[in-house]
């Protein structure tokens, strides 16, 4: 779940490299998500855009269309391609797969064009309040 917020987090964020685990999780959770505002859709009747989905997925879908494309862009990144090439998807099943390969690949090993791998990184805490050891305090 942390992949995914994180890469909402970067929703604008086009440089830089996203690892598989970072994208892959995303796509997890976007799935998962899709369903259930499906499902919610369905439950509660809400009204067909075009005759094709519900109102909720509609606005979930616009809502995520963009740090999608900003965490496929990174993704691309991080096996040595242009962002560009995320265009090749629209070419039917030849490019999806091709897209496919990519995003399954192993980041370039050490810093490529784009940047750092993401892989070799140190952690970042998550605050700096739990880094610092805390002094116990006697109970009275």
């Amino acid at each position: 779940m942390d992949y995914f917020i994180s890469a909402l987090k970067k929703y604008t964020i086009f440089s830089g490299r996203a690892t598989r685990s970072e994208y892959w999780y995303f796509v997890l959770f976007t799935f998962l998500f899709s369903i259930a505002v499906s499902t919610l859709d369905s439950m509660i009747g809400t009204p067909k855009i075009f005759n094709s989905y519900g109102l909720l997925f509609t606005i979930y879908y616009l809502a995520i269309l963009l740090p999608s494309i900003a965490v496929a862009v990174r993704r691309l990144h991080d096996v040595g391609k242009s962002g560009w090439m995320l265009f090749l998807s629209l070419i039917p099943l030849v490019g999806a797969i091709w897209i496919f390969i990519l995003t399954v690949s192993d980041s370039n090993p050490g810093e490529n064009k784009y940047g750092p791998n993401p892989n070799t990184q140190p952690l970042q805490p998550l605050s700096p309040a739990s880094t610092t050891p805390q002094p116990e305090q006697p109970i009275n």
